[in-house]
Parts: C-alpha cells; structure tokens; sequence
C-alpha cells in the first residue's frame, strides 16, 4: 500500500532517503557537487513529504518558502526500484497541495541539466521553465521551474 506522510526535516526516514540522494547527486555533478550542497541543507524544513510502500520509505521531497507567495520544491528523491510508478508525481502533487493549503500561489524549483528524468517530471506536471533565480543566475548547469498552483 502506497502512502505518503507530511512531516519535517528531524524525520528518520527522510534523513535517509536525502543521504542516498546527496550520494546520487555527488556522481552526477561531479565537481559542482560542493556548489549546488550548500542551498541544499535539510536543517529546519518545516514540510517534507516521505512516501512509503507497506511501511518502507521509498521517496521524499520538501519545500520552503520562497517569497511570500511561493514555495520552493527541494530534495525530490525516489528510490531507483521504485522510479517509473508515479511516486515523484505523488510527492509533487503532495507538496503543491500543501503549498496550496497554506495560501501560496506558486511553487518553483531548480534542478541540474544532468537531470533529464527531472526535467521530464516537472515539464510532465505542468511547470514551466523559467529564467533561473536568486543563487541559480548564471550556472550553466541549472534550470529553474515555475508553477501557478490551483
């Protein structure tokens, strides 16, 4: 059975599946690794989301504010024997309704170039790219996502 469970950034499970994300990361952006970490810290998320499958965590994401009318979608993760089922869509979809729960109006992120998967998720779940904001301005490898939340 398919759950997903809001929470915070002190939860276990979603420590855990962040470390196996921070690992993936390191090897896919090699030496720009150290760079994208520091606006990555999971220190003080007050919404998180973990997904579990019969009581084992298999994904997670989180948000934070961005502005007063947007969230920021941070530390998306689903784990590789559980990617292809529609679990990054059922996180995405938690935290935009949360968002959305909470009176913001948008959400927008930032994901890697070497990412295409997420690239793919985000465009599939009607975000838009967008002009790359705040510490993203001028890195090659980032592209920033927008969404109006309903």
């Amino acid at each position: 059975m398919i759950k997903l469970v809001r929470t915070d950034s002190d939860d276990p499970d979603f420590i855990s599946l962040v470390k196996l994300l921070d690992a993936d990361l390191a090897r896919t952006d090699g030496t720009e690794h150290a760079f994208y970490a520091q606006f990555n810290k999971i220190d003080k998320i007050k919404h998180a989301v973990v997904v579990y499958d019969n009581d084992k965590p298999i994904g997670c994401g989180a948000m934070k504010e961005f502005d007063l009318i947007a969230m920021e979608v941070k530390r998306m993760y689903t784990l590789p024997e559980s990617r292809g089922k529609g679990i990054a869509t059922l996180i995405l979809s938690g935290l935009e309704s949360w968002a959305a729960e909470l009176s913001y109006q948008n959400c927008v992120l930032e994901t890697g170039k070497r990412q295409p998967d997420a690239i793919a998720l985000y465009l599939k779940n009607g975000y838009r790219i967008v002009s790359n904001y705040g510490q993203y301005i001028g890195i090659e490898n980032s592209v920033c996502f927008e969404k109006e939340l309903k």
